[in-house]
């Protein structure tokens, strides 16, 4: 079991990388005009978001995977839940985000990008304090 947690943690921490950066690519399309640019920005979201869905299918799974081996039991492990239940939402959400500028059709500032960028930052340090301290 201590693998599958190693792995877990492994694409866990791949995954996030994807969910930070991604919303950052989006902060500079959004401020760009030039054709080329925006062209070559799609093309940068479209790589990631393929490169991290396998990373966070398989960091769900591992995660799963410790479900069955240790059990599901405790306040904070059903809240953890939620926010990964999140976390998946906000992911397919950035797919829809992609679209719209692949297609020409965002209508978002690069400021709500920002804030947009800054979500899974809070829910990792919310995620990180449940697990290392099981509150409830």
């Amino acid at each position: 079991m201590l693998t599958i947690k190693a792995l877990h943690i492994i694409f866990v921490v791949s995954w996030f990388a994807g969910l930070f950066y991604l919303p950052r690519i989006f902060v500079n399309h959004a401020m760009v005009e030039d054709a080329a640019t925006k062209e070559r920005l799609a093309m940068m979201e479209m790589k990631l978001y393929r490169f991290m869905t396998p990373l966070g299918i398989l960091a769900v799974g591992l995660g799963l995977w410790l479900w069955f081996g240790y059990g599901f039991a405790g306040g904070w492990l059903h809240a953890k839940t939620l926010l990964v239940v999140f976390l998946i939402l906000y992911h397919l959400y950035c797919g829809q985000l992609l679209r719209a500028f692949a297609e020409g059709r965002n209508t978002r500032s690069h400021k709500w990008f920002r804030v947009f960028n800054e979500i899974p930052v809070l829910v990792l340090a919310v995620v990180v304090y449940l697990v290392v301290f099981k509150p409830f």
